[in-house]
């Protein structure tokens, strides 16, 4: 039985279906668009900024006073904020531009806890060209549209399937070197290795089994906010490379049976990179 979705799931499905009406036009007619260049091969389009708009809009008159970390935008609202909207409002955005339909709208919301730290309560990954809601919440579970998602149930490193983001022009030397190897130590060993082009996706996709793994260097919260509540809710982990359940750039996730050798192999290849 797929549970009731909470006040804020549903704040946050109306706001990204909202925001995905414009972008499926967009992404129709996606020759007309303006594009501006943020850094070597990262590109923001009059779409991103009006997704973003559009979800910010949504979200604040739902809940004011709630703070905002958004891609284009940046941190919106008061620093002690005891709830804030994770924003990414369009990830895969080179995809988006090559009419690739891997592109997703992600929404976190991250909760204060009495500490001071924080913790993701909910997460979302709606994909609109491929008509996919992904969504979870701490405790509750992880679904694709009405459906309960489990990672992977694989074991054998050899019929295995990982994917990654591949690092990009403005990625520093050391994450290249780093990727290079754990590519390295994969490709031989594995059923192979995949690169969509969207964190968001990919670890949404890890969540549901279709990967068993993932890995990539130098992510923005935005990015995988969302995604990581996803695979935990899945009943899979993910960490950044020293195990640490607090991700700040690096992350790998996966099912409990080959998420540890990932994560190993990933901790080796940064280090032998600083080396």
């Amino acid at each position: 039985m797929v549970p009731r979705r909470s006040a804020h799931m549903t704040i946050m499905v109306t706001a990204a279906q909202k925001a995905a009406k414009r972008l499926i036009r967009d992404f129709n007619e996606v020759e007309h668009l303006q594009v501006s260049v943020k850094g070597p091969s990262d590109f923001v389009s009059q779409a991103d900024l009006r997704s973003e708009q559009v979800i910010l809009e949504e979200l604040d008159r739902a809940r004011p006073g709630y703070g905002f970390l958004m891609e284009e935008s940046g941190k919106r609202g008061s620093e002690n904020w005891a709830w804030r909207w994770i924003v990414d409002p369009l990830d895969g955005t080179t995809n988006f531009l090559h009419a690739i339909p891997n592109w997703a709208i992600s929404i976190a919301l991250e909760k204060r806890l009495p500490d001071g730290g924080s913790e993701i309560a909910a997460g979302l990954v709606f994909a609109p060209a491929l008509d996919e809601i992904y969504w979870a919440e701490k405790g509750v579970g992880a679904y694709l549209n009405d459906r309960r998602l489990r990672v992977s149930a694989r074991q054998d490193w050899s019929e295995a399937l990982f994917a990654t983001g591949i690092p990009f022009a403005k990625t520093a030397p050391r994450n290249r070197l780093a990727f290079a190897r754990v590519l390295g130590g994969l490709m031989p060993e594995t059923a192979g290795v995949r690169r969509f082009g969207a964190a968001s996706l990919d670890l949404a996709w890890t969540a549901s089994g279709r990967f068993d793994g993932y890995w990539e260097l130098g992510t923005h919260e935005w990015d995988v906010a969302a995604g990581i509540l996803l695979v935990r809710e899945a009943g899979g982990y993910a960490t950044d490379p020293a195990g640490h359940d607090r991700v700040t750039g690096d992350v790998v996730a996966g099912n409990p049976h080959l998420q540890p050798r990932l994560r190993e192999l990933v901790a080796e290849a940064m280090g032998a990179a600083k080396a």
